[in-house]
C-alpha cells in the first residue's frame, strides 16, 4: 500500500514538474502571474514556474487562416506567448467622407509591434480591436479634412501623420506603430468616370499642345535649312564667280604679257630702218578689216583714206623685210 502511494506521490510530482516547465521562443514573452498578480515576465530560454500558484496569463492575439475556398481571414485567439515581432494588420475597407462630402472607399496595413509586454496586456482589454477601433476613428478625421483631390494625391502625407498619432496614442499599451501604408482610395464610381473623362481630356490636350510644338520646331529647322542652303548656295555663286574673274584676270595678264613680248621684238627688229608705231597701226587696221570681212554675205567695205598711206607703209615694210631675208 505504502509502495503504491509512493508511485502514486512520484508521478504526480513528475506531471507537477513537467507542468512547471516553459519553454520560450526567440522573440517571445510569457507573463506570469501568482494568485492573479503580475509576478514575472519569462524571457527566451527555459522556465520553471510552480503550477496552480503560479500561471500564464493569456492575451487575444490577430490569428491569420486560410479557408476551404483559399480566402485568408483573421480571427481572435487567446494566447499565452506573446510575439515581439512586427505584426501586420490588414484593416478591412471603409467608407469615409471627404471635406467635398464625397464617400470614399479606404484600406490600409498597420504595421505594428509589442515592446512592453506588460502593458499590451494591464492596459488594453483587446488590443487588436483597439488598435483598429483607433486607426478607423484617425482615419475619418484625416480624410476629412481634405478634398477628394487632395487626398488622391496626398496618400504619403495621410500615411505619415496617422502613423504618429497612432505611436503617440498605443505608446501606454506598450506598443510601437512602425508604418502605415493606405492601399487603395476607390471614390465612387461616377466620379470614376468623371476622372477618367478628364484624364482623356487632359491627354487629348497634351498630345494636340506636342504635335503643335513638333509642327513649330519641324517648321523652323526646315527654314533655317533653307536658309543655311541659300548662304552656301550664293558662297558658292560667289566663290565661282571669284575664281571666274581671276582666271580672266590671268587669261589677260598672259595675253597682255605675249603681245608686249610681241612688240618688243617688233621694236627691235624696225628699230634701225622702219617705224614700229606706223607698223602696228597698221597691223591693228588689217586685223579690223579680217574681222570686217568675215561671213558668208558679200560686203561693201569703205575704207578712210589714211588707211591707204598705213597699208602702204605695211608693204613697204613688207619688201624691206623680203630684202633682208
Amino acid at each position: 500500500m505504502v509502495v503504491v502511494v509512493l508511485i502514486i506521490a512520484l508521478i504526480a510530482a513528475i506531471i507537477y514538474v513537467l507542468t512547471g516547465i516553459i519553454i520560450v521562443q526567440q522573440q517571445e514573452v510569457v507573463i506570469i502571474q501568482r494568485l492573479g498578480q503580475y509576478e514575472k515576465t519569462l524571457t527566451p530560454g527555459l522556465h520553471l514556474i510552480f503550477p496552480i500558484i503560479e500561471s500564464p496569463r493569456k492575451m487575444l492575439k490577430l490569428e491569420k487562416q486560410k479557408s476551404s475556398d483559399g480566402r485568408t481571414y483573421s480571427y481572435l485567439n487567446y494566447t499565452s506567448r506573446i510575439d515581439l515581432r512586427e505584426t501586420v494588420y490588414d484593416f478591412p475597407r471603409q467608407n469615409v467622407i471627404t471635406k467635398d462630402n464625397v464617400t470614399i472607399s479606404i484600406n490600409a496595413l498597420l504595421y505594428f509591434q509589442i515592446i512592453d509586454a506588460r502593458k499590451a496586456i494591464y492596459s488594453i482589454e483587446n488590443l487588436p480591436e483597439a488598435i483598429e477601433k483607433l486607426t478607423q476613428t484617425n482615419l475619418r478625421n484625416l480624410v476629412g479634412q481634405l478634398a477628394l483631390d487632395e487626398t488622391l494625391v496626398s496618400r504619403d502625407i495621410i500615411n505619415d501623420k496617422l502613423r504618429e498619432i497612432l505611436d503617440k496614442a498605443t505608446d501606454k499599451w506598450g506598443v510601437k506603430v512602425n508604418r502605415v501604408e493606405l492601399q487603395d482610395i476607390v471614390p465612387p464610381a461616377s466620379i470614376q468616370q468623371a476622372m477618367e473623362k478628364e484624364k482623356k481630356a487632359e491627354q487629348d490636350r497634351r498630345a494636340t499642345i506636342l504635335e503643335a510644338e513638333g509642327i513649330k520646331k519641324a517648321a523652323i529647322l526646315t527654314a533655317e535649312g533653307n536658309k543655311i542652303a541659300a548662304i552656301n548656295q550664293a558662297e558658292g555663286e560667289k566663290q565661282a564667280e571669284i575664281l571666274r574673274a581671276e582666271g580672266v584676270a590671268q587669261a589677260r595678264i598672259i595675253e597682255a604679257d605675249a603681245e608686249k613680248e610681241a612688240i618688243s621684238r617688233i621694236v627691235n627688229a624696225l628699230a634701225e630702218k622702219g617705224k614700229p608705231d606706223q607698223y602696228l597701226i597698221a597691223m591693228k587696221y588689217l586685223e579690223t578689216l579680217s574681222d570686217i570681212t568675215k561671213g558668208a554675205n558679200n560686203k561693201i567695205v569703205y575704207m578712210p583714206y589714211e588707211a591707204t598711206g598705213i597699208l602702204s607703209s605695211v608693204d613697204g615694210l613688207k619688201q624691206m623685210f623680203d630684202k633682208r631675208q
